[in-house]
């Protein structure tokens, strides 16, 4: 079923609809649901209203036993029998219709038949065991999962938990939602005879929860009536505005796209190229958004070109045609094919323009593909069914071990948040939030597992998805090879490597919640911090990340410092250099880049008769060449010793100086000094200088310290050289 150029709850001149693969005539849903139970009958007779379903579904399944649609129409129209709807009609008409509406849609037999009796156990003196003994336990599953805890025993958080138990039965069995979102969409065809605040209530959680679901589902012939119905209710004004457009594009004497769409036959025609070409319109939502879009509506803007082929090869084939033989629009090609879309949704998508200036977008997918991106997971069948090959060999798998394949990795994600969600406001506000994300991303991990995320997550949801609460000891992340800090945004494809501390004291910043977009990081940094008041809150200290590096700072950096004050015996720092020709000079190691046995080393005399030695790749040897210093011949004698600047980047952490400090003294270095600059973007910088007594031990040393959790780098300093080419 195609719901883009249908609006059944608004009477009118609607855009005619593209025609169907099958030769069977269209059906109206929204009038067969009427008419189902009010067609020709013989008097004091039930009509056979379940055939229209059965015809319906024979379209999809030809084989398909239909004795279990046949009792199940019989226990629900005998159960509801005398109930009636606000609409006046007998109440068997709801479930029916519902049932049309999936088996339009190709449902298996088992998910029609839980259709049929969906609402028997809420409404009814049915119980599920009688459905279970009757039906077999996946019905009975079904038909629990789609029905409402009652408000007596729940209050106001019977509708929240409701969903909180819908969308859990759906982690087992997607067939749930998918009878609650044909559910919805009757109602809200019919929402007309309720008061205007029910239907703007009803059209609102419509809007926020079910719509998004349907899409995250790939149920686009829901989803498009659902938003046309939502539309109409909650913005009337500019639905009718909308509609005036759509009348008026009608009443055209041209028609741009059927243009287009000839033309394009006689391409693929004469490239043999099997294909349908046909036109789909837009619906109400989106004629809306692009007439918002593009302000003024030209016809081809109306609707779009749907190209239907065989095989996948064959929608290159199609694409290389139209690019050649006709004047494409570079801008909008989109391949979900290669890459499909989270929901399922495969197609190449084009666009075509011609001299008038008029454009026409283009679907170009194969049959297998339309049928999915028009009934999502719907058109998947039963997901516990063996494919033929596997059940003739008897593998089929035990009920214990079932695995869902059209479970996404969205669902998973919701229901690992859903169960730490502490009340049913939080899981009702924080669900709302989650499916307004309605684009999804996949970033790779370095093992070659992937994590899906919503557009705009951070590496903090990507802490969170990979570690759960473990995600609180994260420092850091490398991104596509690249350092990166926790709140950097991610784009689909990414590389992302998580940096894990050990320490056992890592906690979550309050910070991260600014870059968490996901439930399952806002809720557990959020009951983190409930149960660790920040010392901020008491004493006015700094944030967490900070105030670890900086008090150990204070603590460790000072009494570092101490060891260089005056009146303390100081390394002569030129002992292991010798001047060649000039044994007796005075011998200064440049600051600016520390040189140590056995680095290749060049000298320069300066004032004093002093000699001033640098790394031989130092930035400061050029200019002071230039500047006409005098070049000194310098080697290293037989003293090993050295005193050494090095610089660590980490990340902010608790006892991070502490623990660095100590793993360095582990390897007999003697810290001269010590500076730790203020923290910037939970990064902080270390400068230390150390005198070692031994140059063979700096490579050692450099490991010890670049295995300390929270370091990320550790290196030998090099600074700008001063302006004037005399150091200091």
């Amino acid at each position: 079923m195609s719901a883009e150029a249908t609006n059944p709850a608004t009477p009118g001149p609607v855009v005619p609809s593209a025609p169907r693969r099958r030769s069977r005539p269209r059906i109206d849903l929204r009038r067969l649901g009427r008419a189902a139970l009010l067609g020709p009958a013989s008097r004091g007779r039930l009509p056979d209203a379940i055939g229209h379903v059965v015809e319906a579904h024979r379209a999809h399944h030809p084989d398909a036993d239909l004795e279990p649609l046949h009792r199940a129409y019989v226990l629900a129209e005998s159960s509801h029998r005398g109930q009636m709807r606000k609409s006046g009609e007998p109440y068997i008409t709801h479930p029916l219709a519902v049932t049309l509406i999936l088996a339009e849609l190709g449902a298996e037999t088992t998910a029609l038949t839980a259709s049929l009796l969906h609402d028997t156990v809420e409404d009814t003196d049915v119980t599920l065991d009688q459905v279970g003994e009757e039906f077999g336990a996946e019905v009975r599953y079904l038909v629990d999962g789609v029905t409402k805890l009652e408000k007596v025993d729940y209050g106001a958080a019977a509708e929240p938990e409701t969903f909180r138990k819908m969308l859990v039965a759906t982690g087992n069995d997607v067939r749930v939602m998918s009878i609650k979102l044909a559910d919805r969409l009757h109602n809200m065809r019919t929402l007309g005879v309720m008061r205007p605040e029910k239907q703007e209530r009803i059209a609102k959680v419509t809007r926020d929860v079910l719509i998004p679901l349907a899409e995250r589902l790939g149920v686009q012939a829901l989803k498009t009536e659902l938003e046309d119905l939502v539309f109409a209710i909650l913005h009337p004004e500019e639905y009718q505005h909308t509609r005036e457009l759509i009348v008026d594009n009608a009443s055209r004497a041209d028609d741009p796209l059927a243009e287009f769409a000839e033309a394009m036959r006689t391409v693929l025609r004469d490239a043999d190229i099997q294909a349908e070409v046909l036109i789909r319109p837009r619906h109400f939502v989106s004629v809306h958004r692009a007439s918002r879009k593009r302000g003024r509506m030209r016809g081809a803007d109306f609707g779009r070109l749907l190209v239907l082929v065989n095989e996948d090869a064959d929608c290159y084939a199609v694409l290389g045609e139209l690019h050649t033989c006709m004047t494409p629009v570079v801008s909008e090609f989109k391949d979900f094919i290669a890459v499909p879309k989270f929901n399922l949704y495969q197609s190449l998508h084009t666009a075509v323009a011609r001299e008038d200036g008029q454009v026409a977008e283009v679907l170009i997918r194969t049959h297998q593909m339309h049928k999915v991106a028009e009934a999502g997971v719907i058109a998947l069948g039963n997901p516990y069914t063996a494919p033929a090959e596997e059940q003739a060999r008897g593998r089929v798998p035990a009920d214990e071990e079932r695995v869902d394949p059209t479970r996404p990795g969205w669902l998973s994600r919701l229901l690992d948040w859903q169960e730490a969600a502490p009340d049913p406001d939080t899981f009702w506000s924080t669900l709302r939030e989650d499916l307004a994300q309605d684009r999804e991303i996949t970033v790779f991990r370095p093992d070659g597992g992937t994590l899906g995320l919503p557009d705009g997550a951070t590496c903090v949801d990507a802490a969170y998805a990979q570690y759960g609460e473990d995600a609180h000891a994260c420092i850091g992340a490398r991104v596509n090879g690249r350092l990166a800090t926790l709140s950097t945004v991610l784009r689909d494809g990414d590389t992302v490597q998580l940096l894990m501390g050990q320490d056992p004291a890592s906690e979550p910043s309050r910070e991260w919640l600014e870059h968490a977009h996901t439930p399952a990081a806002r809720i557990a940094i959020q009951r983190w911090l409930a149960t660790h008041p920040a010392p901020a809150e008491h004493e006015g200290a700094e944030p967490a990340e900070n105030s670890g590096a900086t008090k150990a700072a204070e603590a460790t950096a000072r009494p570092a410092a101490d060891t260089a004050t005056p009146g303390a015996p100081a390394p002569r720092p030129g002992a292991a250099i010798t001047v060649v020709d000039r044994p007796d000079a005075s011998v200064r190691l440049a600051g600016c880049c520390t040189p140590v046995p056995f680095d290749e080393v060049t000298g320069f005399a300066v004032r004093g008769g002093v000699v001033t030695v640098h790394r031989a790749e130092c930035s400061a040897v050029a200019r002071m060449a230039n500047a006409g210093r005098e070049e000194v011949d310098v080697r290293w004698g037989d003293t090993s010793g050295c005193r050494v600047t090095l610089v660590a980047e980490s990340f902010g952490r608790p006892h991070l100086l502490a623990d660095l400090t100590e793993a360095m003294a582990l390897e007999g270095a003697e810290i001269v000094s010590a500076t730790v600059e203020p923290p910037s973007q939970q990064r902080v910088r270390h400068t230390y200088t150390v005198q070692l007594p031994d140059a063979g031990h700096l490579p050692t040393l450099l490991r010890a310290m670049r295995n300390v959790p929270g370091v990320y780098d550790v290196g030998r300093a090099q600074h700008h050289a001063p302006a004037s080419p005399e150091p200091a």
